[in-house]
């Protein structure tokens, strides 16, 4: 078996509340930096991978089959029994029959799926394209991000991109998509419901959403828009707040960490004094970029490390050499989640800056994504990852220093972020 730099965590939540910026008074200037243009895609709460490139792939063949395997005479014998009664009962009502390739990977699906992790998944060679091509910054579809909501076991919108179909269909943070093209969403993860909602540019896509509020359910017709770069890192000078920087990292893609290094290098030629670090609705993203970003800020010591069953330790470090040397906010809100609890957890946990906002999403695992020798691949969880104190989060979260909740009123009212000005009242405090 070969292997190319594996381990890999998996996100949970995606996108925040500065996407409110037509409203707000200050956000405007925040993004004077930006780098030009709007990514147009669906993204995914659900997987931050590490490795030098894209993924880290192990490739593996078929191998001796062990004396516990649930692949036995027993269940291909009654694999080829319930074909039998396919074959001669299923009348295939559908306007795309099903194939024997959909039983195929029906199959394959089947085996992860009773695994009861949301996290582990089988992808067919065009998933595993569609899966890498988003982690690169690359995507396509609606411009939303899709999480899971924990509680309600369905899919929920995490955030609106700018310019984008779904942000042009009314689409808010919060809504619960009930079903997609008539198909519900309950105990789906969240890969297959994005799955469904890509497809090829100028197609249309129906979403039923269910939102607090309404009277009945919304139905929702966008069409989808073609495949462009992510932006990932909006920054900015904070409009009449001198020296008060302000940047918000969206996902961790393979394009954030040029992103990271070209607007902290504005933001320093610009005289900052004090950074507020936007981490809200994060889902995560590359492990490896999340390490370097880190490397970019911390003093020298552990970043985070990752542990299996048997007890083996990996550990990420930083030498301290760019350690950052001015007051920092990271503000985390319940959409923040794995490498973004990464990044939160490291700079808590070094006390290089003050979290604020609510308690993240909690994600504390680690994914391995595995290629086989058809081109298609598995992803599994494989082991747990941990703070540099030795706190894992799985489940939990991480707890801000200063608790502080998004204020809807006040957003809608004075067009103000109260999470932003909490940090900016706590920066202004540490400046002097």
């Amino acid at each position: 078996m070969e292997e190319q730099e594996t381990e890999q965590t998996l996100q949970g939540e995606q996108q925040t509340e500065l996407r409110k910026g037509e409203k707000d008074r200050r956000l405007p200037l925040f993004f004077g930096g930006m780098a030009a243009g709007i990514a147009v895609c669906v993204l995914v709460g659900a997987g931050v991978f590490a490795g030098k490139s894209i993924y880290g792939l192990v490739k593996t063949q078929g191998g001796a089959q062990s004396e516990s395997s649930v692949v036995n005479a027993e269940t291909i014998q009654k694999m080829r029994s319930l074909e039998s009664v396919i074959e001669k009962y299923y009348y295939d009502y559908k306007d795309e029959p099903t194939t024997e390739e959909n039983l195929q990977t029906g199959i394959y699906k089947g085996m992860t799926e009773a695994l009861n992790d949301p996290y582990s998944e089988y992808y067919t060679a065009e998933e595993l394209k569609e899966v890498v091509d988003g982690n690169n910054g690359v995507s396509y579809g609606i411009g939303a991000y899709i999480t899971l909501d924990k509680e309600q076991d369905m899919a929920v919108i995490a955030g609106v991109m700018e310019g984008t179909p779904a942000e042009e269909a009314g689409l808010k943070e919060g809504d619960v998509i009930y079903e997609v093209d008539g198909e519900e969403t309950r105990g789906l993860s969240t890969s297959r419901v994005v799955s469904m909602v890509k497809g090829k540019e100028g197609t249309t896509v129906h979403l039923t959403i269910y939102r607090e509020g309404e009277a009945d359910f919304l139905e929702v017709d966008i069409v989808r828009s073609k495949l462009i770069e992510t932006t990932t890192v909006r920054y900015g000078m904070v409009e009449g707040e001198e020296g008060i920087g302000y940047l918000q990292i969206t996902e961790f893609d393979t394009v954030t960490l040029d992103q990271f290094n070209e607007a902290m290098a504005e933001l320093r030629a610009d005289d900052m004094k004090g950074l507020i670090l936007d981490l809200r609705s994060n889902p995560g993203g590359d492990l490896s970029v999340v390490v370097e970003i880190a490397r970019r800020l911390l003093p020298a010591g552990l970043i985070t490390y990752t542990e299996v069953p048997s007890g083996q330790r990996t550990e990420y470090t930083c030498d301290g050499e760019y350690e950052i040397d001015i007051p920092m906010v990271v503000l985390i809100n319940g959409y923040s989640a794995s490498a973004a609890e990464i990044l939160a957890g490291a700079i808590q946990d070094h006390n290089k800056g003050t979290v604020v906002g609510t308690t993240s999403y909690g994600k504390g695992i680690v994914q391995r994504l595995i290629t086989l020798e058809d081109g298609s691949a598995v992803k599994l969880t494989v082991s747990g990852w941990f703070t540099p104190d030795g706190n894992n989060i799985q489940g939990s979260g991480i707890e801000p220093d200063v608790e502080a909740e998004y204020d809807t009123d006040l957003a809608e009212t004075e067009g103000l972020d109260s999470q932003v000005e909490k940090g900016i009242e706590i920066l202004k405090e540490k400046i002097g």
